[in-house]
C-alpha cells in the first residue's frame, strides 16, 4: 500500500517520458556504466548537471571513487546499444555526450546525486528522436552486475 500522500505524485510521474542517458566511469581500470533516467540541468550559470545513480547499482559503486562522468544521449535508432553498451568510458554510437567533473555527493533517497560540471564534450548535430524512458520501459533496473 502507498504512503499517505504518494498516490497522487506516482500517478503523475507515471504519465512523465523523461530522457534517459547511459553514464560511464572508468576507476583504476575498473570501467562501469549505467541506463540513467535521473537527470537534469542543475545550474545555468555556472553552469551544472545533476545525475542519480541508484544505490543498488555497480556503476554506483565505481563511480564513488570517481572524479568524471561521462554522460551520453543516444537516439531511438541505438536502443539495442543501450542494452547492451558494455560500460566502455565514451560510447562511439552516442549522438551526443559530455563529460563532466563531479563537484559533490549526496542522497537523493535510494539514489545518489553527482553534481558535474562540464569538462569536454560533443554536442548532437541534428535533432533526434531522442531515447526516452517510454522507449525503456520494459528494462529491469538496477543492475547489480
Amino acid at each position: 500500500m502507498a504512503e499517505p500522500g504518494t498516490e497522487a505524485f506516482e500517478k503523475l510521474v507515471g504519465l512523465l517520458n523523461y530522457p534517459m542517458f547511459v553514464v560511464t566511469t572508468q576507476v583504476d581500470g575498473v570501467a562501469a556504466g549505467c541506463l540513467v533516467g535521473f537527470a537534469s540541468q542543475a545550474s545555468i550559470h555556472p553552469p551544472r548537471f545533476l545525475v542519480g545513480l541508484s544505490t543498488n547499482n555497480h556503476t554506483f559503486r565505481v563511480a564513488a571513487n570517481a572524479t568524471h562522468l561521462a554522460v551520453h544521449l543516444f537516439d531511438r535508432e541505438h536502443l539495442d546499444v543501450v542494452e547492451l553498451f558494455g560500460g566502455i568510458p565514451i560510447l562511439d554510437d552516442a549522438a551526443a555526450w559530455f563529460v563532466r567533473k563531479i563537484l559533490d555527493r549526496f542522497s537523493l533517497g535510494d539514489h545518489v546525486g553527482d553534481l558535474l560540471e562540464p569538462v569536454d564534450g560533443d554536442p548532437p548535430h541534428e535533432l533526434e528522436r531522442w531515447l526516452s524512458f517510454g522507449d525503456v520501459r520494459d528494462l529491469r533496473p538496477g543492475h547489480e552486475a
